[in-house]
């Protein structure tokens, strides 16, 4: 399963044990590493985005990780699956930065927050402290009802609930030497949504609200809406701030896809709000479901968030928008 995994450690043979924080931010200029899981297939980037400030892409969601003096910080561990490979990744990237392990979840949903027994696990193993897991309050009440579901779709197991909640607007708190702000976006991809920005590093999180993979997956069950995604995007443009000519600057690290910035953030609420007003002025005209499925109202953005296929398709998109708005 970790055979691939190792070419992490030819890779940042140099880190073992002598590396500092300010040699992390040269290394952001020069290192990407590939590591393959062989019996999954899967290929994992570990992407380093600016300092001590990483992405680990593939197996599912994409996982933020921050590190330093106070240890490791982590953005959503990924699916059961894959947490494992992920803890060992961070192993093999910091072996010596086991001092305390923290783990936000961005929403409830499995491939985000499915992982979390095992790394808070693994996490406890490795330092001998308990590994706190912060989320929203709904986060934990979706966990503990049993309205939100692990990958194998049973309850999740109370290991992996949040042992931190909060119920407020952001949550703030200190580590690896920088300010760290955990804002809740409410009734957006669901109710327990949150995005995580990195102020000393100039880095946000957003979960699953922004997505360059696909239209934003709108979950109605799980307290979601269209006007939520879109106000939570409007907060991310309004932390976000771009450098020379639009590009650079603040950089988004997203749900699924490929690291980001600020102009992306902007195309992206601008295409949601045209389909969101679009689909609002079919309502107002009397228009069915089908009347609207067949209106095609996301035609012009389907060459590069569309899909007919898989587990969130144009149908399905449009779909949730039409019911979010018929609803309120």
């Amino acid at each position: 399963m970790f055979a691939g995994l190792v070419s992490l450690v030819s890779c940042l043979k140099a880190l073992k044990g002598r590396l500092l924080l300010a040699s992390l931010a040269s290394l952001a200029h020069m290192c990407v590493v590939l590591a393959q899981s062989e019996s999954d297939n899967i290929v994992f980037q570990v992407i380093p985005v600016r300092a001590n400030i990483f992405m680990l892409s593939g197996g599912g969601g994409n996982t933020t990780v921050q590190v330093g003096d106070d240890g490791v910080f982590l953005v959503d561990g990924k699916s059961e699956a894959f947490a494992t490979e992920i803890m060992h990744a961070v192993d093999e990237l910091f072996p010596e930065r086991h001092l305390r392990y923290l783990l936000v979840n961005t929403h409830a949903h499995p491939d985000h927050a499915g992982g979390n027994a095992t790394v808070a696990g693994i996490g406890l193993e490795r330092t001998g402290i308990r590994t706190d897991i912060i989320a929203h309050e709904n986060v934990s009440l979706r966990m503990a009802t049993g309205s939100a579901r692990n990958e194998r779709g049973t309850n999740f197991e109370h290991a992996s609930w949040p042992t931190i909640s909060y119920f407020t607007s952001s949550r703030d708190l200190h580590f690896n030497g920088e300010a760290i702000e955990i804002h809740h976006v409410p009734s957006a991809h669901t109710d327990g949504d949150s995005i995580v920005f990195f102020r000393g590093s100039d880095v946000l999180s957003t979960g699953d609200i922004f997505s360059k993979e696909s239209y934003p997956v709108i979950d109605l069950e799980q307290g979601g809406s269209v006007q939520g995604v879109i106000d939570a995007l409007n907060l991310v443009l309004r932390i976000t701030v771009p450098a020379k000519n639009q590009e650079g600057g603040t950089m988004v690290i997203p749900g699924h896809g490929r690291l980001c910035d600020e102009a992306d953030v902007v195309e992206y609420r601008n295409m949601l709000t045209i389909v969101r007003d679009r689909v609002q002025h079919l309502i107002a005209q009397g228009h069915t479901l089908e009347q609207v499925l067949q209106a095609r109202p996301t035609l012009d953005y389907d060459t590069e968030y569309g899909t007919d296929s898989g587990s969130w398709t144009t149908e399905q998109f449009v779909e949730a928008v039409y019911r979010s708005l018929s609803e309120n």
